[in-house]
């Protein structure tokens, strides 16, 4: 297979060098990498470049300022897709990856059943073993959409509800990732990793990014569904996911405003209880 490995870096490469290693190593297909540094500070721009000269297949990006997660992914995508190198597979995601050393062969085994869809989201499992997908199997329930309001009100407010979240998980939590066994068709997969697969390029040339960060599944899910399409999650492929790795450098409270002003984005698209989403604003 022709893959590439695309993801998004910001004053945390030490995690980079980590996740391309992990998916180079396999020697029995093309792998490409691309790193688009979204204005990281100069001791880790310097690693970034290290790493891109001891290695040929790792491309590195710099952009002169932080645009954010999918508007960065996509520098990346576009990058891969200018080598003109027969690139049709893409893996986007976050940079606090360890693939498995079959990864890519898990890929091309299930290559004819991923060809049918736009966007495979993998079994993604964290550091002690909690597995994050399927993300949201059909819907969010309308009370859930309610407690999202109420946590976006007030950052203080919103900390009170996730302590209370902290404490009472069996009551909060929605449990569709108990699921992650069952190969499926779902409404939202984890945002951490994706795969890209040719049909996707069929229908469009980059990720939909309307939003800094935060609420990627929701958009992705949104332009899926503008063609027809969904997410198709996948137990066959697995990876490891440093939770919250690459927001560690992040203050609490900054990642709730940008959680906030991704929830205020969402709303333009999902009232409470209308949430058949029939405004389809992406365009490729």
């Amino acid at each position: 297979m022709k893959i590439a490995y695309i993801c998004t870096n910001y004053n945390n490469s030490d995690l980079t060098v980590s996740a391309v290693a992990s998916i180079v190593r396999d020697a029995n297909h093309d792998v490409s990498v691309f790193v688009v540094d979204n204005a990281s500070n100069e001791k880790h721009r310097l690693t970034l470049e290290k790493l891109s000269l001891e290695d040929s297949r790792v491309h590195v990006i710099f952009n002169p300022e932080n645009i954010g997660y999918f508007a960065g992914l996509n520098v990346g995508i576009a990058a891969a897709l200018s080598e003109d190198i027969g690139i049709e597979w893409m893996i986007v995601g976050n940079n606090d990856l360890v693939f498995p050393a079959n990864f890519i062969e898990s890929i091309a085994k299930c290559r004819d059943e991923f060809n049918n869809h736009c966007v495979i989201s993998p079994d993604i499992i964290t550091l002690d073993g909690a597995h994050q997908n399927p993300h949201v199997i059909s819907k969010i329930s309308s009370m859930r959409e309610l407690f999202y309001d109420l946590y976006f009100s007030n950052y203080y407010f919103g900390m009170a509800i996730h302590r209370v979240a902290k404490l009472l998980p069996r009551l909060t939590r929605r449990g569709d990732e108990d699921e992650w066994r069952t190969p499926r068709k779902i409404y939202q997969g984890h945002g951490s990793c994706y795969l890209l697969t040719p049909k996707f390029f069929n229908y469009f040339k980059d990720l939909w990014a309307p939003t800094f960060m935060m609420g990627e599944e929701f958009f992705l899910s949104l332009q899926l569904k503008s063609v027809g399409e969904q997410v198709y999650y996948s137990p066959g492929v697995s990876v490891t996911h440093h939770w919250h790795g690459s927001l560690q450098d992040i203050p609490s409270r900054r990642r709730w405003a940008m959680a906030r002003d991704a929830h205020l984005e969402y709303r333009k698209y999902v009232r409470v209880f209308d949430q058949h989403h029939n405004k389809y604003p992406y365009s490729s």
